[in-house]
C-alpha cells in the first residue's frame, strides 16, 4: 500500500468511526474516538518539531543561491517579477475562490469553534510592520512566531548571497545539508500519518457528525475551480501577450503535465519539459536552461493558491472571521512560505503553520487536510509545471523586445 493511500484510508476509517459515534450515540464509539485524540497530538507535535526549522533552511537556500540580484541581469529579474507576481495572484485568487464558495459549505461544524481558537486581536499596519523584526529571532523560534522568524532568515540570506563565493558555499553547504536531512525527517514522520490522521479525524467527527464531510467537498471543489480560474485569467492571456499560438502551446503540454499528475513533483518533470520547450516551442537553450530550472526551485502558484484556499477555508471551520490586517498577515506568509516550498510529500499542507498563525487558527484541521490531499496535489502541481512552461515563452518574449 502507497503512503498516500494509507493516509487516506486512515482518513475515512476515523471519519467512519468519528461520524458512526455521532450519528449512533454508541459509548464504545465515542470511547475509540476519543482513545486515538493522542495519537493526533503526536503526529501534529512530530509537524511541528520539523517545520521551523525546514521553511528556514528552504528559504535561506533559494533566497542565497540566486546571488547578487544586480548581476542576475535582466533574464533573472523577469523570472523572479513572474514567480513573485503570479504567486500573490494565486494566493488572492485561492482566498477569493474559497470565500465564495463558503456559504455552500453551511455553518462551521458544531464542535469546533470555542473561544480559545478565535483569532487574536490583530495590531494596525505600523504595530503589525514592526512585529515582523524580531528582537531576537531564536525567541521568536521557541515561541512559534514563525512570520518574524521567516523575515530574518530572509534577510540573513539576503546577505549571505553577497558573501564572497567560499563563504557562502559553506553557508549553502550546511543549509543544503540540514534541508536534507530535515526532509529524511520527514519521510519518517510521514510513516506515521496515517495512525495521526485517524486520531485527529475520529474525534472531530464524532463532535461535529456529517457537517464536516460536507465543508471538506466544498473546499477540495473551491481549490479545483481557483486553479482552473487563475490558469485561465493568467496563464492563457500571457502566452498570448508573448506572441505564442495558444494552440502550439498546449501541444507541448500533455507530457510534462502527464508527469507532473503522477509524481505531483516539478523537479521530476523538468526533463520533460526542456524537451518540450525546446523542440516543441522551439525556445532558445540559453532562455530554457535558466529558467526551466529557476521556476522548477521557486515557481509554487498551484501550491499557493491551495494554501491561500486552506487559510480562508480553516479559518471558516473553526468559527474565526478575519479582519483586513489579519488576511494581509496570511497573505504575506504563505507569499513567503510557497516560494520556498520543500520537495516532499504535501509539503504545501506541512508548511501551512506560518499562514494559520497569523490568523491565530489551530494546527488541528492540518490532519484533515493531509488526509485528502492527494487530489489538490496532483492539480496544483500541474498548475506549478504549467507555469514553468508559461514563464519561459514570457521571459523569451521580453528578451526579444
Amino acid at each position: 500500500m502507497t503512503k498516500n493511500l494509507a493516509i487516506m484510508l486512515g482518513l475515512v476509517l476515523g471519519l467512519g468511526v468519528g461520524f458512526a459515534a455521532a450519528a449512533t450515540g454508541a459509548p464504545p464509539l465515542h470511547a475509540v474516538a476519543a482513545g486515538a485524540a493522542p495519537f493526533g497530538t503526536v503526529f501534529l507535535n512530530l509537524l511541528r518539531l520539523a517545520v521551523i526549522p525546514l521553511v528556514g533552511t528552504t528559504l535561506f537556500t533559494g533566497i542565497a543561491t540566486l546571488g547578487d540580484l544586480r548581476q542576475l541581469g535582466r533574464l533573472g529579474a523577469r523570472t523572479l517579477g513572474w514567480v513573485w507576481g503570479t504567486t500573490l495572484l494565486a494566493i488572492l485568487t485561492g482566498m477569493t475562490v474559497t470565500a465564495v464558495a463558503l456559504p455552500f459549505a453551511g455553518p462551521p461544524p458544531t464542535g469546533l469553534a470555542t473561544a480559545d481558537l478565535t483569532p487574536p486581536d490583530v495590531p494596525g499596519v505600523v504595530e503589525f510592520l514592526v512585529s515582523l523584526i524580531p528582537a531576537n529571532a531564536v525567541k521568536a523560534a521557541a515561541d512559534g512566531a514563525l512570520l518574524p522568524l521567516i523575515v530574518f532568515t530572509a534577510l540573513f540570506a539576503a546577505a549571505a548571497a553577497t558573501l564572497p563565493t567560499d563563504q557562502k558555499r559553506r553557508l549553502l553547504d550546511l543549509a543544503e545539508s540540514i534541508t536534507a536531512a530535515l526532509v529524511r525527517l520527514v519521510h519518517w514522520i510521514l510513516w506515521t500519518a496515517p495512525l495521526g490522521v485517524f486520531g485527529l479525524a475520529a474525534p472531530v467527527a464524532a463532535e461535529t457528525g456529517l457537517g464536516l464531510l460536507r465543508s471538506l467537498g466544498v473546499f477540495v471543489v473551491a481549490v479545483l475551480a481557483g486553479l482552473l480560474l487563475f490558469t485561465l485569467l493568467v496563464y492563457v492571456p500571457a502566452v498570448g501577450w508573448a506572441r505564442v499560438p495558444l494552440r502550439r502551446f498546449l501541444a507541448a503540454l500533455p507530457e510534462p503535465a502527464a508527469i507532473a499528475f503522477t509524481t505531483t513533483s516539478s523537479v521530476a518533470t523538468l526533463p520533460a519539459m526542456f524537451e518540450a520547450a525546446e523542440s516543441r516551442l522551439a525556445l532558445p537553450r540559453p532562455i530554457t536552461s535558466f529558467v526551466l530550472p529557476l521556476t522548477a526551485a521557486l515557481n509554487r502558484s498551484g501550491s499557493a493558491l491551495y494554501q491561500g484556499s486552506a487559510v480562508i477555508f480553516l479559518a471558516h471551520l473553526y468559527g474565526g472571521g478575519l479582519s483586513v490586517t489579519a488576511v494581509g498577515g496570511a497573505v504575506l506568509a504563505t507569499f513567503l512560505v510557497a516560494l520556498t516550498i520543500a520537495a516532499v510529500p504535501s509539503a504545501s499542507v506541512m508548511t501551512l503553520p506560518p499562514a494559520l498563525a497569523a490568523v491565530g487558527v489551530p494546527l488541528d484541521g492540518l490532519g484533515m487536510l493531509l488526509g485528502i490531499d492527494r487530489i489538490p496535489d496532483m492539480f496544483r502541481t500541474v498548475v506549478n509545471v504549467t507555469g514553468d512552461m508559461v514563464a519561459c515563452v514570457v521571459v523569451r518574449g521580453r528578451a526579444a523586445e
